[in-house]
């Protein structure tokens, strides 16, 4: 069996080392090299995993046993390494959301597609089980026409980017290129992108700096209009305390012509319930019912979402194919934020840059 050799870039990230069971439990890869500036954190890194490291990840994208490599570096840093990783050949996963800005994104769209390499980015969501029978109510037309979308993530503190110094720079602008709708708010963005076959056309938000006080915000609210008129609000925040079960309050609401679904995600669980209401003739469960979605539990990032997204991934490097998610896809979802961003700075609607793409 052909197994592509990874290479991880970056380990001043929470996700880094989450990476490496899900590459273990997938028969066609092999992690074979780890970069990461500081030394310290290399060597510890090293030492819990007896993989070779590097401090220059240059060194790392020499090696040709190595096919594709994982990148986790802060986000304003992201650019340089892939278009160096695509000047060595190297497919290239990029931890979302890819960049500080989207002008980053872009860079490397360029850069991978000159050099004929795979960019892609884990928007694992869309690999959730729930999520994926959620697509398939809408696909068959079982809630009619999607009118309205919701999604709310509130996760822990900020604070926490601090402890250990595992990643400080998530709280700097400058660095990180925003707070949670910026780091998280993406996900959901990319989730209703993929409900919906669709582009956002307007965008308008606000945001807030009391709770931390920091340089990035801690809450933030979007409202966002979809070519077909679909319109959908993001609450996004670095808010829970720590108290909060399991550290996430989640959840994705859909509206329909014909139905509705409500969905709270089992944040670390494998247990989840859908609860669907339709008025749709050709819904045989119908008119409301609770879908109940059992997961397979699965150490690492994002969970049995996490290596599903990277199996299919590798499948289609390994194929010839264009991966699921591309970096297009991470191109869309930070230029939302990003017209979110100006629009709380105005206090005017903006509109969105791709809209007329």
């Amino acid at each position: 069996m052909e197994r592509l050799g990874v290479g991880i870039i970056g380990f001043h990230h929470l996700h880094s080392l989450d990476y490496l069971p899900h590459f273990d439990a997938i028969a066609r890869t092999e992690v074979r090299a780890v970069a990461e500036s500081d030394p310290v954190c290399l060597e510890r890194v090293c030492g819990q995993t007896g993989i070779d490291g590097y401090v220059d990840y240059n060194t790392l994208l020499s090696r040709e046993d190595i096919g594709l490599v994982v990148i986790l570096l802060p986000h304003a840093e992201c650019p340089d390494a892939v278009e160096r990783a695509a000047s060595a050949g190297k497919h290239v996963i990029v931890e979302k959301p890819m960049a500080d800005t989207s002008e980053g994104i872009r860079r490397m769209i360029a850069a991978t597609e000159g050099a004929g390499v795979t960019l892609s980015s884990p928007y694992c969501w869309r690999a959730h089980p729930a999520a994926r029978r959620i697509k398939a109510l809408v696909d068959r037309g079982i809630l009619g026409r999607i009118v309205a979308l919701e999604g709310r993530c509130a996760a822990g503190s900020p604070l926490r980017y601090l402890e250990n110094g595992i990643s400080p720079w998530l709280n700097k602008k400058a660095v990180a290129g925003g707070g949670p709708m910026h780091n998280l708010g993406t996900h959901w963005i990319d989730l209703f992108r993929w409900f919906l076959k669709d582009e956002v056309r307007q965008a308008t938000g606000m945001v807030s700096h009391l709770q931390h006080r920091l340089d990035i915000e801690d809450n933030s609210f979007g409202i966002v209009r979809f070519r077909n008129g679909a319109t959908a609000t993001l609450d996004i925040s670095y808010s829970v305390p720590k108290a909060f079960p399991a550290g996430r309050d989640l959840f994705i609401g859909l509206r329909g012509s014909l139905g509705t679904v409500s969905w709270s995600p089992a944040w670390g669980g494998t247990d989840d319930e859908v609860f669907v209401v339709s008025d749709h003739p050709d819904f045989a469960d119908g008119p409301r019912t609770t879908l109940r979605i059992a997961s397979e539990a699965a150490d690492g990032y994002g969970g049995v979402s996490g290596r599903v997204y990277l199996s299919e991934t590798v499948n289609a490097i390994l194929d010839g194919k264009p991966p699921c998610i591309s970096g297009m896809d991470g191109l869309r979802a930070v230029e939302v934020v990003e017209a979110i961003y100006a629009a709380a700075e105005s206090g005017r609607v903006v509109t969105v840059e791709n809209c007329s793409a």
